[in-house]
């Protein structure tokens, strides 16, 4: 029997014969560990939570993608749940969590500030990694972030100096992206010392956002002449009305997108993007997990680059 558990749990004192027996017994009994019995005795259940916004955004897909690829290596299973987008579905997930005694929490909140999920938060004795998300001190987390802030610097730069002044960025609710990215905006202007005559419009990350947002800016008395949408989501409500309009992109409005997918490389014009890599957000934020999961307690905050990306959705305002 202890030969068995020393092969199972890949100890080192096991002669190659001996460890060549076992698996070979192992693999004619079709023999499964309980892993149920593992974690009573281990106190560990090998598993990790992923509270997600809303799985069908690809760029959350992709980061969920790069977390379990990560997990995996190190034997870990990672479970998957959807808040869509609701802070009150955050908690509930949280709690699920915590029933299942996940041994650590990887997060990218709907809110940061909901009371119910930073007090289960407070509790919670495990290891916690934000994804992109600013969690008050009160929680013990690290935090794996994107450098928006740098981006959409880059982005409103190169369409100021094409001669834009009314730029308006459609935002999701007010997270630290849209905070980051706003800075972003603002900085641009005062780069050039110009006044800062943008607009932001917040709300939830769906493309029916991004068409009512781009219908009230279009319909405004001084109608911008470049639009940056703050999430592919958003895009898609943006196209939709700017075709409705029959307003032609790249020619009669100029369009930047946060975050790059297929559809901004192969649409006619392809549009401008500020890209990040999404997969590798998720492999450093379950990096950073599994180092607190072997014992290294030490917070950390790990900040990941965008670069804009120049494509012909951005060009000079209409005379």
């Amino acid at each position: 029997m202890s030969s068995v558990s020393r092969v199972i749990s890949d100890h080192p004192d096991v002669s190659p014969a001996m460890r060549a027996k076992v698996l070979a017994a192992i693999d004619d009994l079709g023999y499964e560990p309980d892993l149920l019995a593992q974690s009573m005795r281990s106190g560990e259940t090998r598993s990790v939570g992923f509270v997600v916004g809303d799985i069908s955004n690809p760029l959350l897909a992709e980061i969920a993608l790069g977390a379990e690829t990560r997990l995996r290596r190190r034997n870990y299973s990672m479970l998957l749940t959807n808040s869509e987008n609701d802070p009150e579905l955050d908690s509930s997930r949280i709690r699920l969590y915590q029933q299942r005694r996940v041994d650590g929490l990887l997060l990218s909140l709907a809110a940061e500030d909901h009371p119910a999920t930073l007090a289960l938060l407070e509790d919670f004795e495990g290891p916690i990694v934000a994804v992109d998300r600013d969690l008050p001190s009160s929680v013990r987390a690290s935090a794996v972030l994107s450098d928006h802030r740098t981006g959409m610097r880059a982005a409103a730069g190169h369409l100021l100096d094409l001669g834009h002044r009314r730029i308006d960025l459609i935002a999701g609710r007010p997270l630290r992206y849209t905070r980051e990215r706003e800075a972003g905006l603002r900085d641009a202007y005062e780069d050039r010392r110009l006044e800062p005559t943008y607009r932001m419009f917040e709300g939830r990350l769906e493309a029916a956002h991004g068409q009512d947002a781009t219908r009230t800016l279009l319909d405004a008395s001084e109608p911008p002449t470049a639009i940056i949408a703050g999430g592919n989501q958003l895009l898609g409500g943006v196209l939709t009305e700017l075709a409705r309009r029959e307003i032609e992109v790249g020619k009669e409005m100029s369009l930047v997108s946060c975050d790059a997918i297929a559809l901004t490389e192969f649409f006619s014009p392809p549009i401008a993007v500020i890209r990040r890599d999404t997969r590798e957000l998720g492999r450093r934020a379950a990096e950073l997990l599994l180092q607190h999961l072997s014992g290294d307690e030490t917070t950390q905050q790990v900040i990941l680059p965008t670069e804009f990306v120049v494509r012909p959705s951005c060009a000079p305002p209409p005379a």
